[in-house]
C-alpha cells in the first residue's frame, strides 16, 4: 500500500511542481520526432502493462508460488504489479509538462490510474490471490 500511495504522491509532486512553474513545462516542445517516438514507447508500454499486471497473479508460476509462501511471494510480485503500472504512469505525467501539455500523455496516464485501482493491495484481495 506504502509503494501504491507514493506512486500517486510523486505524479502530485510533479504536477504540482510543473503548475506552479518551479520546473519550466515545455522544455521538449516542438521536437516531433523525439515527441513522437516517446509517445510510441509509452503507448505500447501502456498497451502491454495494463492487461498484464492485472492478470499477472492468474499465471500458474505466479499463482503456485503465491499458494506456496504467500507472505513473500505475495510482496514481490504485489510490487512488481505496481511498478508495471506505476513507471509508466510517472513517465506520462513527466512528458505530459516535458512535451507541454501533449494531451496523449495526459490520457495515458488517467488511464494507468484508473488502472492502478484495480491492483489496489487490500487484504481481503491478498487472501483470496493466495488460495489455490
Amino acid at each position: 500500500m506504502t509503494l501504491f500511495i507514493a506512486i500517486v504522491a510523486v505524479a502530485l509532486l510533479m504536477v504540482l511542481l510543473f503548475e506552479t512553474n518551479v520546473i519550466e513545462p515545455g522544455s521538449l516542445a516542438g521536437r516531433e520526432s523525439v515527441e513522437f517516438n516517446v509517445l510510441s514507447i509509452v503507448e505500447l508500454a501502456t498497451v502491454f502493462a495494463i492487461p498484464l499486471a492485472l492478470r499477472l497473479f492468474r499465471f500458474k508460476k505466479i499463482k503456485s508460488q503465491l499458494v506456496a509462501s504467500p507472505a513473500s511471494k505475495l510482496r514481490l510480485w504485489g510490487i512488481v504489479r505496481l511498478l508495471m503500472l506505476g513507471l509508466p504512469l510517472l513517465a506520462c505525467v513527466l512528458f505530459y509538462y516535458l512535451f507541454f501539455m501533449k494531451a496523449a500523455f495526459g490520457y495515458l496516464a488517467i488511464i494507468l490510474l484508473l488502472s492502478m485501482l484495480f491492483v489496489w493491495p487490500s487484504m481481503g484481495k491478498c487472501e483470496s490471490e493466495t488460495t489455490a
